[in-house]
């Protein structure tokens, strides 16, 4: 049959991203208390395509995935982008995956446990015949805040809110999502639950009204932790609080690439090497 997609294309034009998006798929996760956890993505799938081709092969990016499926986790990253490049003819793969990870917290007076949702991803690209790796791994955490200039000029109470912060690093050893979390959330007024009790209520009520924060406080708490941890070569975070008495959000964002210590020793970035596998069908 005629292959249209390896056909010539005279606009001579390439392009820097095509593939496939929003596919539904099951995957792991490194998860520090449990091992790993199961939980199901939203991937998408990207290569460079070259100026002399008129289209990429679909199909070829499911068939990819499904060759990693049951071992797709993010030590696979990097093997998922080199076939990408290898059966699409690319010079660069890129992959992202957006999911929901889930973490067992105990209410801070009751220790009543909820399980809490953290929307995550993680993205990677395989760039040139080097092997040039890159790979983002992002959180984003729900936190609490009170406004401390509502506290101040206020005889009684304080306006408070929830916000959402989205906390992204590049980084030298692995790093763990709850350990993201757990910065993030120290940061803020207070943390946000998923069960509380009266006492819990109480407990967190007065805790954040004792711990004031703008957008502005918890964005520089959250990047001075950073800056001062040399496993991170590259942070973006920022703040959102949907306010509850005005009719807009506050936001506060940082973003800094890290200089490396002297006499501190990068992880080596290439992709792992890959474990031989039985030969793949063709494509």
């Amino acid at each position: 049959m005629i292959d249209v997609q390896n056909q010539s294309d005279h606009r001579n034009i390439g392009i820097d991203k095509v593939g496939v998006k929003d596919i539904r798929y099951p995957v792991t996760v490194m998860d520090r208390s449990n091992g790993v956890q199961h939980t199901v993505a939203s991937i998408n799938m990207y290569v460079n395509l070259p100026r002399h081709f008129k289209g990429a092969h679909m199909s070829r990016f499911i068939e990819i995935l499904n060759e990693f499926h049951g071992n797709l986790d993010i030590r696979e990253f990097s093997n998922v982008l080199l076939a990408l490049q290898e059966h699409l003819q690319a010079e660069s793969a890129h992959m992202e995956m957006t999911f929901p990870y889930f973490i067992r917290k105990l209410s801070p007076v009751t220790e009543s446990a909820g399980l809490m949702e953290y929307r995550c991803r993680v993205s990677g690209s395989l760039s040139g015949k080097d092997g040039a790796y890159d790979l983002v791994v992002e959180v984003n955490v729900p936190i609490s805040t009170v406004c401390p200039c509502s506290k101040e000029i206020s005889d009684h109470g304080a306006h408070n809110q929830r916000g959402l912060v989205r906390l992204a690093v590049r980084f030298k050893r692995f790093i763990w999502i709850e350990d993201l979390i757990h910065l993030v959330e120290n940061a803020a007024s207070c943390e946000v639950y998923s069960v509380l009790k009266r006492p819990d209520e109480k407990y967190v009520t007065e805790s954040a009204y004792n711990n004031p924060k703008f957008v502005e406080d918890v964005v520089r708490d959250i990047a001075f932790e950073l800056k001062n941890d040399h496993n991170i070569r590259w942070f973006m975070v920022d703040v959102e609080n949907f306010e509850s008495i005005h009719n807009h959000s506050a936001y506060a964002c940082i973003e800094r690439t890290q200089s490396v210590p002297i006499g501190f020793m990068p992880m080596d970035h290439s992709p792992p090497v890959r474990v031989e596998k039985p030969p793949r069908k063709a494509i």
